[in-house]
């Protein structure tokens, strides 16, 4: 049979080319159809590509390198013989040592004479254990095979919380944040992945990397011998870096960006989820976070200002009547902006699962570019690193994004009293070209109405 060529595939219209970021099987090795393959990365998401047939694989471009879609980047051989492993070379056994002419000559025995005394049997060594497969038989994707393998850890002492009981990337991470795990293996030089920002894990600290110091490039110096670190080092931006680096300066040479600022008063909203946490949990199977109040006041705000929900196609206003939210995730590959679609038409449960769901999908780096395309309006979750204020940035084309913020507790003038409340700073970017400044701060005050009478929301009035 004829090789079976291994082509780039495509995963967006806008997208030409790609990077071929990792091998997940090394040349020579026996694959399966549909077997994970190769990861590609491009400007927008990573993405797996599986094995067009089973055979031997044979690849033709390393990693690395950038190739164009429906490019042929290696071949499986469905009649080919896997490459056989190196066999480890013998270690050539020890000499007797001979008698030195100093050494005083040996005594005889009975039996013989001039014979050497007998050699004492050297103790038998332990044989060193077998390292055992971290993955074992439960499903992992490569990032947490990876990860696995990396840091050494036993995944049968990992408790899953992906669907089904799967072991997810976040899963191996808590692991290995907790204080009785000591991972045998080194640092590997992978940046950690960020936790996904969770709007409801403000009143937590940011978790600190589990290897600080795996996050900067390598480079290889005399540090390990004691030398001094070097003054620079290098690395090649990736694909999607360079997206982002592109699309930042595009929207603040094309766009005219101002930001309007307020606060709001997250008590009623905490005390509702203290309150209905538990039952919201059973009853759907899903946290009752933060993220979902905001994500409704925004739409309640959208369509009292339907400006914030459009964007200018060269001459033209195009409004757009409905509701796609996106929802700013800071990844190890850089920034992504996944999409809940139709979120007017979700409730508070279905845009928790829709969040819980990309969060999955970011921790595992599964995020597929559909995942991530269109989008009318965005939100920004800056507070689970600690920002307390800060001034987003536009999504091209939208109008506008919401800026949120880490929540503490301030003393506030309440009915003449002062009170000491927890308060949110929230910040919204807008087009000038598009929004005038009065319907820019009447949004945000209709965002801060929602949010400090969440009732509203909830009974839609």
């Amino acid at each position: 049979m004829a090789p079976v060529p291994i082509t780039v595939p495509s995963v967006g219209e806008s997208i030409t080319e790609g990077t071929i970021a990792r091998w997940l099987k090394p040349d020579g090795a026996p694959v399966q159809a549909g077997e994970p393959l190769l990861e590609l990365e491009t400007d927008k998401a990573t993405t797996v590509v599986p094995a067009p047939g089973s055979g031997v694989l044979k690849i033709d471009t390393a990693e690395g390198q950038t190739v164009a879609i429906g490019a042929a980047v290696g071949t499986i051989d469905p009649s080919g013989t896997p490459a056989a492993a190196p066999e480890p070379e013998p270690k050539p056994k020890p000499k007797p040592a001979e008698p030195s002419a100093s050494a005083p000559s040996a005594p005889e025995r009975p039996g013989g004479r001039g014979q050497r005394p007998e050699q004492p049997e050297p103790a038998p060594t332990a044989a060193a254990p077998a390292q055992p497969d971290r993955g074992g038989d439960r499903p992992l994707s490569p990032a947490v095979r990876r990860l696995v393998a990396e840091q050494d850890v036993d995944v049968a002492r990992v408790a899953g919380t992906g669907p089904g009981g799967r072991v997810i990337k976040g899963d191996v991470l808590t692991f290995l944040e907790s204080p009785a795990t000591t991972p045998a293996a080194p640092p590997s030089t992978a940046r950690p992945a960020t936790p996904w920002p969770k709007a409801h894990e403000h009143d937590r600290p940011a978790a600190a990397p589990t290897n600080p110091a795996a996050a900067a490039p390598v480079a290889v110096t005399d540090q390990a011998a004691g030398g001094p670190p070097p003054r620079e080092t290098r690395q090649r931006m990736s694909g999607l870096r360079q997206r982002i680096a592109q699309r930042l300066v595009e929207v603040q040479q094309t766009a005219a960006i101002l930001t309007t600022f307020n606060e709001a008063d997250m008590t009623r909203v905490m005390e509702l989820r203290a309150l209905y946490k538990e039952p919201f949990q059973k009853a759907h199977g899903t946290a009752l976070g933060f993220m979902s109040f905001f994500v409704k006041a925004s739409i309640e705000a959208l369509k009292a200002f339907p400006a914030l929900n459009a964007r200018i196609d060269g001459n033209e206003i195009v409004y757009q009547n409905f509701y796609d939210i996106g929802v700013a995730v800071s990844t190890e590959r850089g920034l992504m902006v996944p999409v809940i679609r139709d979120a007017d038409r979700l409730s508070f449960a279905g845009i928790e699962k829709a969040i819980a769901g990309f969060a999955a999908k970011a921790r595992d780096g599964t995020i597929r570019v559909d995942d991530l395309q269109g989008g009318t309006f965005t939100i920004t979750n800056g507070g689970i690193f600690g920002s307390l204020l800060s001034t987003p940035i536009l999504n091209p084309p939208q109008s506008g994004i919401l800026g949120m913020h880490a929540i503490k507790k301030r003393p506030v003038v309440v009915e003449d009293q002062i009170v000491i409340r927890p308060m949110m700073y929230l910040a919204l970017s807008y087009d000038h070209r598009l929004v005038d400044g009065r319907e820019a701060v009447s949004f945000l005050v209709r965002v801060k109405d929602c949010i400090e009478n969440p009732e509203r929301m909830m009974l839609e009035t």
